[in-house]
């Protein structure tokens, strides 16, 4: 199952991949063999990933952690995450990111083995792309493809 988000759909220039480029996907799952298998749909489409094992790690690899150098941040074409995750959930760092002045126009991905449609419409409320239900499957990352396409143009 996959929801996407509404919202003007488009991308900055900023964050567009340039063509010929391979894509960067932060992908954040605390489930190593989630965030596994994550890494290796995306790289079979032919992305460059990077992942973390939760929210946290993530913030600091952009550059949005408590202990971040002011001015450094990591260019990343779109972020996939779980929802579920100790710490900080999904949803807490779609909102960080979407907070950020730098960041906010990067696509935001949630992931979630439970299909509740309050959850789902709430992080597409806050400026998710898609939500898309676990485990994920070639034809997803296909759909998340498409995204990252658009923002080339």
């Amino acid at each position: 199952m996959l929801s996407c988000g509404g919202g003007s759909g488009g991308c900055s220039k900023d964050m567009a991949v340039e063509l010929g480029d391979e894509p960067h996907v932060l992908a954040v799952d605390d489930n190593l063999i989630d965030r596994k298998l994550v890494e290796r749909l995306l790289k079979n489409s032919s992305c460059k990933v990077t992942t973390a094992e939760n929210a946290l790690r993530a913030l600091d690899y952009l550059g949005l952690g408590n202990d971040r150098l002011e001015g450094t941040v990591s260019e990343v074409n779109m972020i996939i995450t779980d929802y579920c995750m100790p710490g900080m959930t999904g949803y807490e760092l779609l909102k960080k990111i979407k907070e950020s002045s730098v960041l906010k126009e990067v696509p935001v991905v949630i992931m979630s083995s439970e299909n509740i449609p309050t959850r789902i419409s709430q992080c597409l409320e806050e400026g998710a792309k898609m939500f898309m239900l676990k485990p994920l499957k070639q034809s997803d990352v296909k759909q998340l493809k498409w995204h990252l396409m658009k923002c080339r143009n």
